[in-house]
């Protein structure tokens, strides 16, 4: 698995409001269910808020993963049961896209904030 260490990341390719935006996504967030999010590109830095339907989430860690590296315990935090599972919703959103285990993404962990 890739190291999780907090290395100097690169400049951000987008910003942290579009971290999240599909609604079954922003659903499983909500709920509970879904603590990752995987992106082609760097959007948020660690520390960073997400604020989805007033209620805000901290980006806890940033890191960069090969699509090979997936386990189903890993997608989990995606609030996905398979790889398998996940890939073709991501297939399914992305028409065109190839999945290639040496695809690199970013990888933005975050949890709710309670207040």
């Amino acid at each position: 698995m890739s190291e999780k260490n907090e290395q100097q990341l690169p400049a951000k390719t987008c910003s942290v409001e579009r971290l999240v935006t599909n609604k079954q996504d922003i659903e499983k967030v909500l709920l509970g269910k879904k603590t990752a999010t995987r992106r082609n590109g760097r959007y948020a830095d660690v520390g960073e808020i997400m604020v989805l339907e007033d209620k805000k989430f901290i980006v806890d860690r940033v890191y960069q993963q090969t699509l090979g590296e997936l386990t189903d315990e890993i997608v989990a935090g995606e609030g996905y049961a398979t790889v398998e599972e996940y890939k073709q919703s991501i297939l399914s959103t992305h028409a065109g896209m190839p999945w290639l285990p040496k695809m690199t993404v970013w990888v933005h962990e975050f949890q709710l904030i309670e207040e």
